[in-house]
């Protein structure tokens, strides 16, 4: 059913779950998982003013990504390591718009019933309500 899933990441802890549950659902029908990290570009500068900067953060996701997929040791999913460039919520919808996603799976914090006003602005909200596939939000 969904064979081109799409985890975003920011490296904390708790996305791990989402990751978790990705692989579950690809190992049903052989997927493949896109393990996504988002450097954001500093606004009103060029890439070439910062080029060492976002090189080094690139490398350093790269090896973030590698070790998430280490620490899962899926031996049955194929997961793809992939680092873009720019605002995180576009970034995320665009890539899955251009590479055919069939789910994203995000982590998403719980609303509090009493500050209700409060989250509605995060990036799991954004991409849920402005991506073209499905979306799962993990709590």
């Amino acid at each position: 059913m969904f064979k081109n899933i799409l985890v975003p990441t920011d490296f904390l802890d708790d996305n791990q779950h989402a990751l978790e549950i990705a692989a579950r659902l690809c190992s049903m029908d052989s997927g493949k998982i896109c393990l996504l990290h988002v450097i954001e570009v500093i606004q009103n500068t060029t890439f070439e003013e910062f080029e060492d900067f976002y090189s080094s953060l690139e490398k350093r996701s790269f090896e973030g990504l590698n070790a998430i997929i280490d620490r899962l040791n899926l031996t049955e999913t194929a997961v793809v390591p992939q680092v873009v460039y720019g605002n995180r919520t576009h970034e995320i919808v665009r890539y899955a718009e251009e590479n055919n996603v069939d789910l994203i799976i995000m982590k998403s914090h719980k609303v509090d019933l009493e500050e209700r006003s409060q989250g509605w602005g995060t990036i799991s909200y954004k991409v849920s309500i402005l991506a073209q596939c499905p979306v799962l939000l993990v709590k």
